[in-house]
């Protein structure tokens, strides 16, 4: 615990370089919304099982640890794709990401498309995002930008939250609700905030999906550094809505976006890069220090906010007609899960994952999966070809390849069909597909995957070679 001690004491020492500050004049006398406010919080490239909330004695997350005994964490949130820009416009819009036109990394929706800070403003509401936003275009996105960063190389300020608290107190006397989203640039690599001496990499204990080296372990506790430096600026998130006055009328929302930058996490379909956590706190409402075990999206997130917000998100048109001619939302509400009055939402999710357009990836590997409470479905499209991206450019991949030649291979040679058994085999080691045991579930969930492409107006290979037509750098100001 010294050096947590130690970490909490530079932490302090460098708290006016982040720009947390408090209110230390007389406040305002502030006017209680009807309605609750929301605040929500992302992290950036954090696996769940990293946390404190979701089994890890790993890393010190005590901040995430209070949201969670005040509230709810849903066990089975999924992200849609495992990259930074699509999951966000995910959340944002509550579409697919396909549909949405945001599929590949560094992206943009279709023109016409709605998204959140449109439905919530016409519901009411001030909207405001702070830190990393990772979408376009802008105009599509009409928050109260408060300032942030798009990456962090550690330089300089990451995050000023005390202009998310200024601008609360701006907003605090209009008698409107409010929507703050803080969306963090941590724990995403290059791991550089945060005490790295609170983590003794010899200690630091790596999953089965792992390669143990050296590097792979140094990385690691750099990573885990990260994730306490995350779990800070959530304090002081929390601090911030306590001092508003409304803390008892604000539902708090933290998602932990999708897997670390890893080898089987980020990039990948596998259930480190998709498995995701969701927290959510709403005093009175949610029962404290309960989880739920109901299968949901992050397409789902919007349509809970709109219901919570005395909106009805089924009778909303997004302005993208689906493959099926619908215009809805993908995503559906969980409001009564957090309430506690369901268990359930979904029988199955799904995924897809584009090299094509990122950074160092294949020129095209695209990847889809259906999995549903016991098994997981993927379908590597481009099989014949290799698959890659920026980790297997670095030094600690070099090192796997030496130790673990079958295990690094597979990363980047994989077969048509992976099928697993999640429930036995969590952490997706024994491919199941050619065993004709599981043939009929393989199908069943192959079937499943097709219906949605189809609803999702995804044309797998063909998508996937348009993807460059959905990065802004590439589209010459054409964004139809």
């Amino acid at each position: 615990m010294n050096k947590f001690k130690l970490y909490t004491s530079l932490l302090a020492a460098g708290a006016a370089t982040v720009g947390l500050l408090s209110w230390t004049h007389k406040q305002p006398k502030k006017v209680q919304s009807k309605k609750p406010n929301i605040v929500f919080i992302m992290a950036d490239d954090l696996t769940m099982t990293d946390i404190g909330p979701y089994g890890s004695t790993q890393v010190h997350t005590p901040n995430m640890d209070k949201l969670a005994s005040d509230g709810m964490c849903l066990d089975n949130m999924f992200n849609m794709v495992p990259v930074c820009s699509p999951t966000r416009q995910s959340i944002l819009t509550g579409l697919g990401p396909v549909r949405s036109g945001a599929y590949p990394n560094h992206t943009m929706i279709y023109k016409g498309i709605k998204t959140l800070p449109v439905y919530l403003q016409q519901l009411g509401y001030n909207t405001a995002i702070i830190g990393k936003r990772h979408y376009a275009p802008d105009e599509s996105y009409p928050f109260d930008f408060l300032g942030g960063r798009e990456d962090d190389n550690g330089q300089g300020i990451d995050v000023d939250l005390s202009k998310a608290e200024d601008w609360l107190k701006i907003k605090a006397s209009s008698g409107k609700p409010f929507y703050l989203m803080f969306t963090s640039n941590q724990p995403h690599e290059p791991y550089t905030r945060g005490n790295q001496a609170a983590y003794d990499p010899a200690k630091v204990k790596l999953g089965p999906n792992m390669v143990d080296t050296k590097l792979t372990r140094k990385r690691m506790a750099k990573y885990f550094a990260e994730i306490t430096y995350l779990d800070s600026l959530i304090g002081v998130c929390l601090n911030i809505i306590d001092r508003t006055g409304q803390k008892d009328n604000t539902v708090i929302m933290f998602a932990t976006e999708q897997g670390n930058s890893f080898p089987f996490s980020k990039w990948t379909l596998y259930d480190q890069g998709l498995h995701s956590g969701f927290i959510a706190k709403w005093p009175g409402k949610i029962k404290p220090g309960t989880r739920n075990p109901a299968m949901s999206e992050y397409i789902d997130i919007l349509p809970t906010m709109i219901d919570i917000a005395g909106g009805d998100p089924t009778k909303i048109n997004t302005g993208s007609k689906d493959g099926n001619g619908n215009m809805g939302f993908d995503g559906m509400s969980f409001k009564k899960v957090l309430l506690g009055q369901e268990n359930h939402l979904r029988d199955y999710v799904f995924a897809e994952e584009t090299t094509r357009g990122i950074i160092q990836g294949s020129d095209a590997y695209a990847i889809r999966s259906a999995r549903d409470n016991h098994y997981l479905y993927i379908h590597n499209l481009n099989y014949t070809g290799k698959f890659k991206n920026t980790v297997v450019r670095m030094p600690f991949f070099k090192e796997w390849q030496e130790a673990n030649p079958t295990r690094s291979d597979f990363y980047q040679v994989r077969p048509e069909e992976e099928l697993y058994d999640i429930v036995n085999d969590p952490y997706d080691l024994n491919n199941l597909a050619a065993d004709q045991k599981y043939a009929s579930i393989k199908a069943s969930l192959k079937g499943k995957l097709e219906a949605f492409m189809h609803q999702q107006n995804d044309k797998g290979i063909e998508t996937e070679m348009q993807a460059l037509t959905r990065q802004p750098k590439n589209s010459e100001g054409n964004n139809d």
